[in-house]
């Protein structure tokens, strides 16, 4: 089953999202015209995890963390679908990253590997957007419209074994399986929940595949993951 939440005269509801785009709610049934896509759940954080894909970190000569390596965005970070994005006035080096994202279901901590889909409510894509000229990573990955998520929560997904693409301007730029994460989601959540109590919405993402890349304005973004949806923004 996939979720979306979505704006309508009736004011934002949350509903079931089905292959043509009809959204059912217990208020009705919606057609695409008829909404717009928010973001598919309300996080109090956005938990992302970096240098999780071991080509991105030959490819950026990284050094392989010894644990899953975390930032946070704010709330003010998260960004609709199918919604421009603001090109950051302050910065000259906007880059995309696709990634896998699980929305957190129940407010929980400590959480063992072998029940962490217990606590998932499903996955979705963010694009971790990043300004490389500023200093420091908050600097850099904190700004509001930096976290665009969507378009739906997909339940029912394994999160491993899934392919992923993304397309500039319909040329691919990346395309990768979730199976070359150096973490796996699970035990990313698992190591996310002893350190901090994670609440229903909270997004954890778990890094990019290699390649992420700059971004022009009027570039169109279109970053999809097997069995979850396509997320797709241009940038203004």
């Amino acid at each position: 089953m996939k979720l979306a939440r979505v704006e309508t005269d009736a004011g934002v509801l949350e509903g079931e999202y089905d292959a043509d785009g009809t959204v059912r709610t217990d208020e009705g049934s919606f057609a695409p015209e008829e909404y717009d896509l928010l973001p598919p759940c309300e996080p109090s954080a956005l938990y992302c995890v970096g240098r999780n894909f071991g080509e991105t970190i030959d490819q950026m000569d990284y050094e392989v963390p010894e644990e899953p390596d975390f930032f946070i965005k704010p709330p003010t970070s998260l960004h609709p679908p199918e919604t421009p994005v603001p090109y950051p006035t302050f910065s000259e080096e906007l880059t995309y990253a696709g990634e896998l994202a699980a929305v957190i279901g129940e407010e929980c901590s400590h959480v063992a590997e072998s029940t962490v889909d217990d606590v998932v409510r499903g996955y979705t894509v963010l694009n971790d957007l990043d300004c490389l000229d500023q200093q420091g990573r908050t600097a850099r990955k904190a700004f509001d419209a930096s976290g665009p998520l969507g378009p739906v929560v997909a339940t029912d997904v394994d999160p491993v074994g899934l392919e992923m693409e993304t397309h500039i301007n319909g040329e691919r730029r990346q395309h990768d399986t979730t199976d070359n994460m150096l973490v796996g989601p699970r035990e990313v959540v698992s190591f996310l929940s002893e350190r901090v109590t994670l609440r229903p919405g909270d997004v954890v993402s778990f890094g990019s595949p290699a390649n992420p890349g700059l971004l022009e304005r009027g570039d169109e973004i279109e970053i999809r993951y097997e069995e979850v949806g396509t997320l797709r923004n241009t940038v203004r």
